[in-house]
């Protein structure tokens, strides 16, 4: 392939790439992006021609278009390209607007329940400039695919991140405990019970988790794949199913209401290694003064919560 050749190519032709693949059609991106058809035919035909290779299958008739091989390795590029230029569209507002203007924080259930409230507070009576924007989700990835979007500026994570152009600040540690119902015979033993005899109960897990896929595969480590009967999103839900004697959960602290007099609240000892609770920003953008003081505070606060909890 000639390097010059591909000199010539333009973010247009892959936004008609891109679009042609959502919309299944010439005609459909052509609406979509407010061109004619003969444009995005243009802008395709010089896109093959830099690229030397066809990109898409022209079958005729009714049956819908395809990419080729070489479209759909080109669409992933242009995908990871798009998602840069968004991120660097981010950059330049956060760097405009400064310590004032607006900060967007990605969350989860239990950190929205136990930790954000305190941190909300504190962090505007500081920065009472500054608008937070905040986005909870049930899954996880989708938060860490907002910050490489630019579309978050912080995300609270369960650590570590993988892979990915990230840094992160861990800020609290968070044990696993076994929540069974008032009366139930785990609640009644003089020790804490083993993995496999909390296998032998059936479970009431969480849906889009990953510290559930984590506590089930220690459980089934201990020899017993452990019974899941239902599954919710909703940390209540869990907890209220396990009350009306359901099941038993094996759940983050976090995500327990310890004063539920419907359950009993059985500390594991560590027998399932506690997940790991952090903010998580894209490495490669522009950090502003109101993210790393939001981070700031976010460490203050989970460290009064661990006292409080050690002094409990």
């Amino acid at each position: 392939m000639d390097a010059d050749r591909w000199m010539g190519l333009d973010l247009r032709h892959l936004v008609a790439l891109k679009t042609i693949s959502d919309e299944g059609s010439f005609g459909k991106a052509a609406g979509a992006l407010g061109y004619t058809q003969s444009a995005v035919s243009q802008q395709i035909a010089t896109l093959e021609r830099i690229v030397g290779l066809r990109l898409i299958e022209r079958p005729g008739g009714p049956r819908p278009i395809s990419l080729t091989e070489a479209g759909t390795i080109l669409l992933r590029h242009a995908e990871a390209i798009q998602a840069r230029l968004l991120a660097a569209k981010a950059d330049m507002l956060a760097l405009e607007a400064g310590d004032a203007g607006r900060l967007r924080v990605g969350t989860f259930q239990s950190v929205g329940a136990r930790v954000l409230p305190t941190l909300l507070r504190r962090f505007t009576e500081t920065h009472p400039g500054v608008e937070i924007v905040l986005r909870e989700s049930v899954n996880e990835e989708e938060l860490l695919e907002m910050v490489e979007r630019g579309e978050l500026d912080v995300t609270f994570w369960t650590l570590p991140v993988e892979t990915g152009p990230y840094e992160w600040s861990e800020l609290l540690t968070d044990p696993y405990v076994l929540v069974v119902p008032a009366g139930s015979p785990l609640a009644a033993l003089k020790r804490t019970p083993t993995l496999k005899e909390i296998s032998l109960q059936p479970l009431v897990g969480f849906s889009y988790c990953a510290a559930m896929n984590h506590v089930e595969s220690q459980l089934a480590a201990s020899g017993r794949t452990p019974n899941v009967v239902f599954r919710s999103d909703n940390n209540g839900t869990v907890q209220g199913l396990v009350g009306a004697g359901v099941g038993v959960s094996v759940s983050p602290l976090l995500t327990v209401d310890e004063g539920d007099a419907d359950v009993v609240v059985i500390d594991l000892l560590g027998r399932i290694p506690p997940r790991v609770i952090g903010l998580v920003w894209h490495r490669d953008r522009h950090r502003s003064p109101a993210a790393e003081a939001f981070v700031e505070t976010a460490r203050a606060v989970c460290g009064e919560l661990a006292a409080e909890r050690t002094a409990a």
